[in-house]
């Protein structure tokens, strides 16, 4: 009795996690993009926010200091070779979609982009990865048995959460980033350990290489 009663508590606590997950990993999101206008999208981000920031409250495993646990770089050769890939891969992609745009910012609104430069790590990627690494995979990480199936759907709702920008770059490049973004997180290959701190500093970076080249035209929609 005593052994049905655990896994019938078990199942519903699951239930109870597929469903939140749904409503703010999905539904929120295609609220987003359908549904909110472009001035109502910072509101969207920071309902999404506050919402993540109290379910890891609620979460009994989590422990806000694990964040700061582990070392930023765990390995400085996949930093360089991170930075140096997305620089080029920017750059590359600019000059076919909007050569125009290239270095569009510092070369023509530079206090813009040092603005950028200088906020978009805790007002953009900060919240972002509380929200798509720190969450996701300390509530609902056990809903995936398989980590690599983990990894893939926390690429694809980072992905699907950039949908309202409305345009290809931004959903294939987020769908990608996020499988860094989790790979660093969780850890893996010569990493060895997962890093909040790494995966906050690799998303930074890439945001503020997209903005440089002029790549973040894609990412510009007055919310992040």
């Amino acid at each position: 009795m005593q052994q049905t009663r655990s896994i019938e508590a078990g199942s519903s606590i699951r239930a109870r996690l597929w469903i939140e997950f749904g409503l703010l990993f999905i539904i929120t999101p295609l609220v987003m993009a359908f549904l909110l206008s472009p001035a109502a999208i910072w509101a969207g981000i920071a309902a999404m926010l506050a919402v993540a920031i109290a379910l890891l409250w609620l979460t009994p495993s989590f422990r806000w200091r694990s964040l700061l646990a582990r070392p930023i770089v765990p390995h400085w050769g996949l930093f360089a070779g991170f930075v140096l890939l997305t620089s080029i891969s920017a750059i590359g992609l600019v000059l076919w979609l909007r050569p125009g745009a290239l270095f569009f910012l510092p070369r023509h609104n530079q206090d813009l982009w040092l603005l950028i430069l200088c906020f978009y790590p805790f007002a953009s990627a900060l919240p972002q990865e509380l929200i798509f690494r720190a969450l996701f995979f300390e509530r609902y990480g056990e809903l995936f048995t398989d980590p690599r199936v983990a990894v893939a759907v926390n690429a694809g709702v980072f992905s699907l959460a950039h949908l309202f920008f409305w345009n290809w770059p931004a959903v294939l490049l987020t769908a990608l980033g996020g499988v860094v973004f989790a790979w660093a997180y969780r850890g893996g290959g010569a990493l060895g350990t997962g890093s909040f701190g790494f995966a906050f500093l690799l998303h930074a970076l890439a945001g503020q290489i997209l903005f440089t080249t002029g790549l973040g035209i894609f990412f510009y929609h007055g919310a992040v």
